[in-house]
């Protein structure tokens, strides 16, 4: 049996309960370590109803996922949840204290954020009501199911361009440039090539199902939209304990290595919190890995990625 120091609750504080923090605290608790998991319901693709993508689960309702996880998570008599916000992160001697929003505070010797990231979407009126509905971010996620319908893609900047690019396997598609960006000669022959044609006029509202209305009166209907979002992270404990971060072409995400490690040593972040872009499997995936590392660190000593 492993020692416990005696002034430390627990072995690991797992904050983020959704995909890739339900991965790691699987992975501690088979190894019967203690562990607590601190979880807001924030979930971030509380939006889209299914789930596509994810081998074994795909089209089943996300939610359901997610909660699935959570239920064979605790059958394993080591794992506490707490249904709640952390609002602060920080070192002490034996490890990590973190402090909830109502005050209660717990340690532990390591810790693994799986916080996610907050979508910013642009402020066009009826976008953000069918965000994950019919609003989406993810091709590989949701373009199939749109039947090779027409597919609008409301540019935000030029990384729109990628969507843009890929989308027709999935549709015929309409990059609306909404003033965002305008492609130059080279960007206008590629898109030209891809087969997708360009529409200048500002947009007025996205209403219906997925019909961009433009300002000049006329309506584009669509069977779906995507956009590029901007992101920030879904919490301030990565940066209160000072965790390096790296600049992606969406936001801010953590800086972490291979095994998931932040820059600060027995410190591990994992899913979309530490991607330049993610998924529900890539976010289970990252939970793995960073659990697996979270546990052996505990009998090798802590890793850390570079700084």
């Amino acid at each position: 049996m492993h020692i416990q120091h005696p002034s430390t609750e627990f072995d690991v504080i797992v904050v983020g309960g959704s995909y890739a923090g339900l991965s790691a605290a699987m992975q501690l608790a088979r190894a019967r370590r203690r562990i607590l998991v601190i979880d807001a319901g924030q979930r971030r693709n509380r939006y889209a109803q299914h789930s596509h993508g994810f081998l074994g689960q795909d089209g089943r309702e996300a939610a359901a996922i997610a909660a699935d996880g959570r239920a064979q998570l605790m059958k394993y008599p080591t794992v506490r949840w707490i249904e709640g916000s952390a609002r602060e992160a920080q070192r002490v001697e034996q490890g990590f204290r973190v402090t909830l929003q109502d005050g209660a505070v717990y340690n532990a010797q390591r810790l693994v954020l799986a916080t996610g990231v907050v979508d910013e979407l642009p402020p066009v009126p009826g976008l953000a009501e069918r965000w994950g509905g019919t609003v989406f971010h993810c091709p590989y996620c949701h373009g199939y199911e749109l039947m090779e319908g027409r597919i609008g893609v409301l540019a935000t900047g030029p990384l729109s361009m990628h969507h843009a690019m890929m989308l027709p396997d999935w549709g015929q598609v309409t990059l609306i440039l909404n003033g965002a960006f305008e492609p130059d000669a080279e960007q206008l022959a590629s898109l030209e090539q891809r087969g997708v044609a360009i529409e200048r006029t500002p947009v007025k509202a996205i209403i219906g199902h997925a019909t961009v209305e433009l300002r000049d009166g006329r309506s584009l209907e669509m069977a779906g939209l995507f956009v590029v979002s901007r992101t920030h992270s879904g919490s301030p404990l990565a940066e209160q304990l000072g965790c390096a971060m790296e600049q992606g072409p969406m936001g801010m995400y953590v800086r972490t290595d291979a095994m998931k490690a932040s820059s600060v040593a027995g410190v591990y972040v994992c899913g979309d919190a530490a991607r330049m872009a993610g998924s529900v499997a890539l976010a289970a995936a990252d939970g793995t890995m960073a659990g697996v590392a979270a546990h052996q660190s505990l009998i090798f000593g802590a890793s850390a990625a570079a700084a």
